[in-house]
């Protein structure tokens, strides 16, 4: 039987096919925003539209330039992300905290999940009223409402992937005697992982949805205010450029926690390797 031996040149050169597809996959990602703003931009040049209403790209940019030049722009980037950072921070510990004990454990699920799902099904406006009369309209509240919208992906993909290791493998692990640490690190944890981090993807994504709504909380910083502001003064331009910067700024995280995830799932051989190897 021939012997295949991975040199480091072979390994560079198969490396090199990756990073080509992975720079098509983003140029095929772009493709349609770009593509769109586009279109837009001639309609309106062509006169089809005034472009009142809803501006063309060229009127969103200069309005991010000028919002930029003036040093507004980065001021309420920074807050936003301030308070998505910590409220996603939040969120994860106590998803994952909950997610693993009710995963793990029958008669902690019992008791508490029949009361987190009631909780989950509660809108995130609901939480508005309370939160500030609980925690006032400064910093805290917005955070702990970015966090009850970041904990709820975090814990039921958690405590649904706990549930749905397989069996066997378990019962392999006690066949070769692993203590509780060992079956959870050797186990539990590589069967958990893949849908932990698409709990964490999840999440991300309503934390940036629960922000607008935190910063509705008479917020005078960040990109809920700019949309807010924008509403009442009636400059579509500053509401779409917000809009703009938001699905930019959440792709970019979701983007971070892929990337930071990858070196932890290259063990898998599953289905989208294949489909992105065609």
């Amino acid at each position: 039987m021939a012997m295949t031996i991975e040199t480091p040149l072979a390994t560079a050169e198969t490396a090199q096919p990756v990073r080509r597809r992975n720079y098509a996959g983003w140029l095929l990602g772009l493709a349609l925003p770009v593509g769109l703003a586009v279109a837009w931009e001639l309609l309106v040049w062509l006169g089809f539209s005034n472009g009142r209403l809803v501006p063309p790209p060229s009127r969103v940019f200069a309005t991010v330039m000028e919002l930029a030049k003036s040093g507004e722009l980065t001021r309420h980037i920074g807050m936003t992300l301030y308070r998505v950072a910590m409220g996603f921070g939040l969120g994860v510990l106590a998803g994952t905290v909950f997610g693993a004990i009710c995963g793990y454990w029958t008669l902690a699920r019992r008791v508490l999940d029949p009361t987190l799902q009631a909780l989950r099904a509660i809108p995130s406006i609901a939480w508005v009223p309370l939160f500030i009369l609980w925690l006032g309209i400064f910093e805290q509240s917005k955070i702990v409402l970015i966090a009850v919208g970041v904990f709820f992906p975090i814990y039921l993909g958690l405590m649904g992937a706990i549930m749905t290791v397989d069996r066997k493998i378990v019962e392999v692990g006690r066949t070769f005697r692993l203590n509780g640490f060992e079956m959870i690190r050797r186990i539990m944890l590589p069967a958990v992982l893949p849908a932990y981090v698409v709990s964490l993807r999840a999440g991300l994504g309503l934390g940036w949805m629960f922000v607008v709504a935190a910063e509705f909380m008479g917020a005078s910083e960040g990109l809920g205010f700019l949309l807010i502001d924008g509403q009442q003064l009636g400059k579509p331009a500053q509401i779409v450029a917000a809009i703009v910067i938001f699905a930019i700024l959440g792709k970019f995280t979701d983007w971070l926690i892929e990337l930071g995830t990858t070196p932890f799932l290259r063990w898998r051989d599953d289905f989208s390797r294949t489909a992105g190897a065609s």
